[in-house]
């Protein structure tokens, strides 16, 4: 039985495996009664000691329990270079009590990336792509920006380059990193349209360097209106800015977007920081599946949609920090939000019913009530003219 003190030692391994160790991984290892890692992991290690070796399985999740299954053993995980960096380490410990662990990191792949390189570690981009879609790579293409993906395996690279391609970044720079940090590291550049290696060894990251003609996606809120499939029933880019600014998202924040469409408010709130959230709700489905595929082109696969009648929809929900209803507000609906604690609520009316409405919201709960009148220049014979817009009428409340 272990003694008093953590009963797990979370070990980073790297590819020179047990000459890379420090010397308090080394001693954990030596002292476990079992040691759990990937076969890759475990061949790292030399034969030797009494630990049993335990592999762990695939999906992941399914070693959790496994492991936990061992407190009261000296047990030792085996976690790719620093395990709280895209790695293992924080799917254990929050299953953990603080001080039943311990970690030793070793270099991660993004600092010998950097090393390799000679790019500032706080410059880069990192994304991870062992189980994420590639499409989650979309906010970070631009010319002057430095990205560096983890990669599944080496025979997800080429299919990196060739979305790349289809993207219009087919002349970014790529430099293909295999198994940094051991002896069969290797470093290899070339373009997106050009690769054509089909020996590409794990582990692998590649680092990006965007280039070519493809769009870029702006930083300010209010994205043009092509970049999102829609049929008509979309809030278009002026109006969509200031809701956005409006809701004021933050760092770490839920939004429920009501009335969701094309989803393009939820995807401004979810491209604004990386730790947000947001939950979409939506009638109609031929609409939830526009806006479920818009976010995922868009790189913020995490948006949550729900289908049918929001009222009926919204409990068992997790309290959102912000509320955004595109249309279609009632006195039921604004009842139900009226019961969320500290909560922003955005809330637009185009008719007349829902403007009415919203001057009574206001008047009974407060906010503020800003009447929204658009025009936009148009062919008027062999001149131009002002169309109007249907005038937009935003309430704005925190309760």
């Amino acid at each position: 039985m272990a003694d008093s003190g953590p009963w797990l030692t979370i070990v980073g391994i790297s590819e020179d495996g047990w000459d890379g160790l420090t010397a308090p991984a080394r001693a954990a290892i030596e002292a476990a009664d079992s040691v759990m890692g990937a076969p890759r992991h475990l061949s790292l290690l030399p034969e030797r000691g009494a630990a049993r070796r335990i592999v762990w399985p695939v999906p992941f999740a399914d070693g959790v329990p496994m492991l936990l299954d061992r407190r009261g053993e000296r047990v030792v995980m085996l976690a790719s270079g620093d395990p709280f960096w895209f790695g293992a380490g924080s799917v254990v410990t929050r299953h953990l009590e603080p001080g039943e662990w311990i970690a030793h990191p070793a270099p991660s792949t993004l600092s010998l990336a950097a090393a390799r390189l000679g790019w500032s570690v706080e410059t880069i981009r990192s994304v991870g792509l062992h189980a994420r879609p590639i499409e989650t790579l979309r906010p970070h293409l631009a010319p002057g920006r430095r990205v560096l993906a983890l990669m599944r395996d080496g025979a997800a690279v080429p299919g990196l380059a060739a979305w790349l391609v289809d993207q219009g970044f087919g002349d970014s720079v790529l430099t293909v990193l295999e198994a940094l940090g051991g002896p069969r590291e290797r470093v290899r550049r070339t373009t997106a349209a050009t690769l054509d290696w089909a020996d590409i060894a794990h582990p692998v990251a590649v680092a990006i360097e965007p280039a070519g003609d493809g769009r870029a996606l702006p930083c300010a809120s209010g994205l043009d209106d092509d970049w999102f499939a829609h049929d008509g029933q979309i809030t278009k880019r002026p109006v969509r800015a200031l809701a956005l600014s409006a809701l004021a998202p933050r760092a770490g924040e839920l939004l429920w977007d009501i009335g969701a469409g094309s989803g393009s408010v939820a995807i401004e709130w979810l491209l604004s920081d990386p730790t947000t959230r947001a939950i979409g709700f939506e009638r109609d489905p031929d609409r939830l599946a526009r806006a479920r595929d818009n976010a995922l082109r868009l790189g913020v696969e995490r948006l949550e949609l729900v289908e049918g009648d929001a009222l009926d929809r919204l409990a068992d929900r997790p309290h959102p920090d912000a509320v955004f209803v595109g249309g279609g507000l009632s006195r039921p609906l604004v009842e139900a939000l009226r019961g969320l604690p500290r909560c922003r609520l955005v809330a637009h009316a185009v008719t007349l019913e829902t403007e009415a409405l919203l001057a009574e919201c206001h008047a009974r709960f407060g906010g503020e009530l800003l009447r929204i009148e658009l025009a936009q220049a148009r062919p008027l014979g062999t001149k131009r003219g002002w169309k109007a817009s249907y005038p937009i009428v935003q309430w704005r409340v925190a309760w």
